[in-house]
């Protein structure tokens, strides 16, 4: 370049100067740039590390906290967190603290558990801990599994679901039949990895796109099959006549929600063996344990001795919760299989892509065409078919939060997803999920609303915050055409008000809140039945993982909210990933310095000056 110019500057010396000095001027103004980017990645992954640090001290000295149920506690979680999770610092210091909390309960639910009948070690997650009477034998319960898949995906040892994947699904989980003990509400034997609804199929794939293994897919495909099977004989309408036929049920305590007012409506309804529950009383048979003795004293109880189990209704119910679950476990095994070996030549391979994702769709239209009400402009709950007590196919005209479940999945169809789209008008009114600290279970414009009672009739519960919160991320970025200012407000505005409910004096994470005037979760501690760090990683910061060698960035984080925010040590696809955005970077430099910079095994691939939108980033083989 310095012979160029020098002949330049012979031949036409003006011009060879102007040139020269523009030259000059992009190498000073682009080198201490990148050299800029590079000083505060150093800066803030060192801040990230150390305020991680200096958290778990704190958190270590918590009192009057569980024990925890495997190998990770007070003498090692320090380490162990440090070698394993993504760090993240933002200008937001109770959403970075909260952060790295979730982190450091988490560690504590990570159990090794002995199996004596599988005669193997397998790492397994917790949600309760110790073995509660509800759970598998190792102590792991399946109703939080999705959201544990979701958030330990992000871990750097992909070891954990691995193993938990393995004991659900092959393991003894998936041949013992649950305890029938005294917590046994139901007359259904099943296996304990289908005690609960969940939809760990679609969590193995969330998990498969983070550390790829098709090695360990190939031995786990026909397993995961047996795993929605189980589901198919077990929990779908059997009377072909019923309008809900062939769609998945449940009862309310084995969706994890104990008590709904879907279910209070149609027990109302129904005569017979549920002739007890009435609009005047049914407060006094369904609306929490206590009142479940009463109903156990009824005459009804009595003549109808399988119509309940311990005074709880024998009632199932069409949710779109279980259903969605069940098309989320169907598109994710035709997904699966495209990965498993040549698929291009295996005819048998080729038919199970083909049957799943048919099988996929048929899920879909029910819901569409069964659950989806025009005139609520919700998706509702129908009572089963063939319930052998109660009314049958009947609707429950309440909006409840489980009926924004298919966009958690990405269910709703592109083509005519405006049909859909008026169900969010909810999520930011008072009349309908909106409240003060946080998000309720039931509109509060019912006449049945109710958030003191232990119930899903208003109460907020964090297992569900999680399942709304990315069912509203992934509306925005997949379905409205325009994102606006105030939908990343709203979203963040509900992240924000989650974070505060952790408390400020020792963090804590319950089962759930007062969405009224809480300040503070309820029952119990370091409580691992929902998300957190996946919250912020994918739904807020927007780090969309793939099974193709790349991810996209696209944030739905207010711009004005954070000056800062930091992202790294983050293990994707046998890489590592950085991520930064600062407001400024440079604070002697005047003017808006927005730069959204991305580091891969610490080569900066990509940068864009504006925090939202879409960035893709292509991974080298």
């Amino acid at each position: 370049m310095k012979i160029i110019f020098i002949k330049i500057n012979i031949l036409f010396p003006f011009i060879g100067s102007i040139l020269l000095l523009i030259v000059t001027l992009s190498i000073s103004c682009s080198t201490p740039k990148k050299v800029l980017y590079e000083t505060e990645l150093r800066r803030l992954r060192t801040a990230s590390e150390d305020t991680l640090v200096s958290h778990v001290d704190e958190f270590n000295n918590y009192t009057g906290r569980p024990e925890s149920d495997g190998p990770f506690n007070a003498s090692n979680n320090k380490a162990f967190l440090q070698q394993n999770i993504p760090f993240f610092v933002s200008s937001d210091d109770a959403i970075t603290k909260v952060y790295n909390y979730r982190w450091w309960m988490i560690s504590k639910h990570l159990k090794e558990y002995e199996d004596p009948e599988d005669q193997q070690k397998y790492w397994v997650i917790t949600e309760f801990f110790g073995v509660p009477a509800w759970a598998s034998l190792s102590g792991a319960i399946t109703c939080p599994a999705g959201h544990q898949f979701y958030d330990v995906r992000w871990l750097r040892d992909p070891r954990f679901l691995n193993s938990y994947a393995d004991y659900f699904m092959k393991g003894s989980a998936s041949r013992l039949n649950q305890r029938e003990n005294g917590n046994f509400l139901t007359y259904l034997s099943r296996p304990e990895s289908h005690h609960f609804s969940s939809w760990m199929i679609d969590g193995v794939e969330a998990f498969l796109k983070i550390h790829p293994n098709t090695v360990w897919l190939h031995d786990m495909l026909p397993h995961l099959e047996v795993h929605q099977q189980v589901w198919d004989s077990l929990f779908t309408v059997h009377n072909r006549d019923s309008k809900t036929a062939g769609m998945y049920k449940i009862l309310d305590l084995y969706d994890g929600m104990e008590f709904s007012l879907s279910a209070v409506l149609g027990l109302i309804e129904s005569k017979g063996a549920y002739d007890i529950y009435t609009h005047e009383n049914w407060r006094d048979y369904y609306l929490g344990w206590g009142t479940t003795d009463k109903a156990a004293q009824s005459v009804q109880a009595r003549q109808f001795p399988k119509a309940y189990r311990k005074g709880y209704p024998d009632y199932y119910l069409v949710r779109p919760s279980v259903n969605a679950y069940a098309y989320a476990n169907m598109r994710s095994l035709s997904n699966l299989y495209k990965l498993d070996g040549n698929v291009i030549h295996d005819d048998a391979v080729q038919k199970k892509i083909k049957m799943y994702g048919l099988r996929a769709q048929a899920i879909q239209q029910n819901v569409l065409n069964v659950l989806w009400n025009e005139e609520d402009q919700f998706f509702n709950t129908y009572s089963a078919g063939d319930n052998p007590f109660g009314i049958g196919d009947y609707e429950a005209r309440v909006r409840e939060s489980v009926g924004y479940t298919p966009w958690y999945f990405n269910m709703i169809p592109l083509q005519d997803h405006h049909k859909y789209e008026k169900a969010w008008d909810m999520f930011s009114s008072p009349q309908g999920f909106y409240n003060n600290m946080g998000m309720t279970t039931a509109e509060r414009q019912h006449p049945y609303y109710n958030e003191q009672a232990y119930a899903w009739n208003g109460r907020g519960w964090p297992f569900q915050n999680s399942i709304v919160y990315k069912a509203y991320a992934n509306y925005l970025r997949h379905y409205k055409k325009e994102i606006l200012e105030t939908d990343k407000d709203l979203l963040y505005d509900y992240v924000q008000k989650l974070s505060h409910m952790h408390g400020t004096a020792q963090l804590n994470i319950g089962e759930w809140y007062i969405p009224s005037d809480g300040e503070a979760f309820g029952g119990q501690q370091d409580y691992f039945h929902s998300t957190f760090p996946d919250i912020i990683i994918e739904d807020l910061l927007g780090f969309k993982a793939s099974h193709e060698h790349k991810f996209t960035l696209e944030p739905l984080l207010p711009e004005n909210k954070w000056d800062y925010f930091f992202l790294g040590n983050l293990r994707y696809h046998h890489h590592d990933v950085d991520i930064i955005w600062k407001k400024d970077w440079d604070p002697q430099q005047p003017g808006d310095q927005s730069m959204l910079c991305v580091w891969v095994d610490k080569k900066l691939v990509g940068k864009r000056p504006k925090l939202n939108g879409k960035l893709i980033i292509n991974l080298k083989n």
